[in-house]
């Protein structure tokens, strides 16, 4: 097994139908990349084709890429992952629609790298060659290739394949080869998948991202089916791993031919995600034939993928020929993508390139008015600011590391440290280990809570306070709940005017204390006395309502009041007994001298009705006075010299 280069980079070719781009390929690495009969039948390249050389500790693969105008799709899928560009223009036909379409999409993807080689020298004179040089420059001009080198080339005779060897092994080394992403996730655009009788299924792609080895399992976009690497292959020789920049083919196993397809990616799993809401920013090439306004359809092509979808212009609402605008775009599909993915956007009938640009946001969310400029600022601003933004658009449950590391494509340690720094410019807060919120959200969810608690006061002067458990649900709801602690906390920090306190399971305002009135008072010694005189089963409190003559809401909140603060005791089931009374009670339970009882020797030895008898065994096991045991209660006598039976009330059903 031979080692692999130490420095990769892929070219793409690009240019007219029959100006030589396969000749080319072979002329420069022996391979014809013309697979299919049909090609060789009618002369043209239909599908995409791979070879590769190698020169000077170089590996430089090629996608060789279809020139007619039929056939740009498959097109797309080669260029989306290539470092450089060889536009190749024939001499003798000078520059022609798909050379002007091919180079708009290379621009429009930002290939970082390109050369421009004339072909066919063999077929003109040398003042058409001069000619034809001119004409290359002039359409090069004002593009990012203007000062790409311009190679006159003859494949048939070899005339300067020495040099664009040179020259590509020189731009290899300036075009910042994939080789810089091999300690990312990996992610392998898929540009073919076929089955082959003794091997299954094999997918091939330009390695985009990290490395792959034999063994790995990797996700499959966007079906999310997960697949096993058996084998690898890097222009035709085995591997055990694969890194970003080389064409490789896998062998896959635990996946069938049906689940996988061109334009699908593997990737390292749940890094990646798969989207079909996108924020973008578009340029609208200069030759594009009219203004988009409003939903407009197009084929959107981002790495080997393509899909049908509608691209909506929002910042401005217009996207004339030859200007920029912050779009919406909306799939019927969903397809794997991640911010700075670069795209192109084609009509789709006729069809035509219409222009690209960047991903923003992979998991766009529309908004309108002030909310959506905001939001356009903040993504197209740096990851920091996205994060931050992604956050907000999160609200209470703010943003997980986890999250932004799949809109980002990263590892969620790469994610943290973007995170990290927020948290340090005072952008974000740490809710939770990994869980983020904007300083905004906790600002605004501190003053909601004490707007809660104000009115939980107003609706019952004399409540302790409100249940925490009921604040935390108006307050978060169940999207955000688990971060009820840190909300709490930040709650409590406020000044004076602001802050809520928790104790224990109740939500007050500092310093407030819930009084009774003069009247309220006599109130209450009269609830008290009316209980204690009925004992261990009184009425209603509604009966007592009546008989005293009280407004039934002043009633309430003093009965809540007593509850609360131990004079009176609410069993299980709502009934309640003066804490005296219940008291009593459990000191003559244990004056019994049972070890065990039944229901029935329970009821008849305290003349108890099922009404009383059920809640109040119910209220004796959670005070541990008694545990059940079948069809028998056991007692459990206090402890310790002195221990005395404890009156406790349950939660108030009303409050809780």
């Amino acid at each position: 097994m031979k080692p692999a280069p130490v420095k990769r980079c892929v070219v793409g070719t690009a240019g007219h139908v029959d100006h030589g781009k396969t000749r080319l390929v072979q002329a420069l690495t022996g391979v014809d990349c013309d697979r299919w009969e049909e090609e060789k039948r009618r002369g043209i390249t239909i599908d995409l084709g791979f070879a590769s050389m190698i020169e000077d500790g170089w590996q430089i693969g090629f996608v060789d890429v279809p020139g007619h105008e039929r056939f740009v799709r498959n097109a797309l899928a080669g260029l989306g992952g290539i470092q450089m560009m060889a536009l190749v223009v024939a001499a003798d036909e000078g520059v022609m629609p798909q050379t002007l379409e091919h180079l708009a999409i290379c621009s429009l993807l930002r290939i970082p790298a390109g050369v421009a080689v004339l072909s066919k020298t063999d077929l003109v004179e040398p003042d058409l060659l001069e000619l034809a040089q001119l004409e290359l420059e002039e359409t090069l001009a004002g593009t990012p290739f203007a000062e790409a080198p311009i190679l006159p080339v003859s494949a048939e005779t070899g005339a300067g394949l020495d040099e664009l060897r040179r020259t590509l092994v020189r731009l290899a080394g300036e075009a910042a080869p994939l080789d810089r992403h091999s300690g990312l996730p990996a992610r392998l655009p898929i540009d073919r998948a076929f089955h082959l009788k003794g091997l299954g299924v094999l997918v091939t792609g330009t390695l985009a991202r990290g490395t792959i080895a034999a063994g790995d399992e990797l996700d499959v976009l966007p079906s999310g089916a997960r697949a096993r690497v058996r084998s690898i292959e890097v222009h035709g020789e085995s591997r055990e791993r694969a890194q970003a920049g080389e064409r490789t083919s896998l062998q896959l196993v635990g996946i069938g031919l049906g689940e996988v397809a061109r334009g699908d990616e593997l990737t390292a799993p749940g890094v990646y995600r798969a989207a079909s809401s996108l924020l973008v920013r578009c340029r609208l090439l200069a030759s594009a034939p009219e203004a988009i306004l409003g939903s407009c359809p197009v084929r959107f092509h981002v790495m080997a993928g393509q899909r049908v979808g509608r691209l909506r212009p929002l910042s401005p609402e217009t996207l004339e020929p030859g200007g920029e605008a912050i779009a919406e775009i909306r799939l019927e599909e969903p397809l794997a993508a991640i911010r700075g993915d670069r795209f192109v956007i084609r009509r789709p009938s006729p069809q035509t390139t219409l222009g690209g640009g960047e991903v923003l946001d992979p998991a766009w969310r529309h908004r309108r008015g002030k909310a959506l400029g905001t939001t356009i600022e903040a993504l197209t601003a740096g990851a920091g600011e996205a994060a931050v933004q992604w956050a907000a658009d999160g609200r209470e449950a703010g943003l997980a590391t986890s999250e932004l590391a799949l809109r980002l494509g990263v590892v969620p340690g790469d994610a943290a440290k973007v995170l990290a720094g927020a948290v340090q410019e005072g952008l974000l807060l740490e809710a939770a280990p990994g869980r983020f919120v904007t300083a905004a959200t906790v600002r605004n969810a501190s003053r909601r809570a004490r707007r809660l608690v104000e009115a939980h006061f107003a609706a019952d002067r004399l409540s302790r306070g409100m249940p925490k458990a009921e604040l935390v649900r108006r307050l978060l709801g169940a999207h955000a709940a688990d971060l009820a602690p840190a909300y709490l906390d930040w709650a409590g920090r406020g000044g004076s005017n602001e802050a809520v306190v928790v104790e224990g399971e109740l939500a007050a305002l500092p310093g407030r204390t819930g009084e009774l009135t003069e009247v309220e008072s006599k109130l209450a010694a009269a609830i008290v006395d009316g209980f204690e005189k009925q004992g261990i089963t009184p009425g209603s409190p509604a009966e007592l309502c009546r008989g005293l003559g009280a407004k039934p809401q002043v009633f309430d909140g003093v009965l809540r009041y007593l509850v609360e603060r131990g004079r009176l005791a609410r069993l299980p089931n709502g009934l309640v007994l003066a804490a005296s009374a219940l008291e009593e009670f459990q000191a003559d339970l244990l004056a019994a001298g049972w070890e065990t009882f039944t229901v029935a020797e329970f009821k008849t030895r305290f003349g108890l009705t099922r009404k009383w008898a059920i809640p109040l065994l119910e209220h004796l096991d959670r005070q541990r006075l008694t545990r059940r045991e079948g069809q028998l209660r056991r007692v459990l006598r206090p402890r310790g010299r002195g221990a005395k039976p404890v009156a406790c009330s349950e939660p108030d059903p009303g409050r809780g």
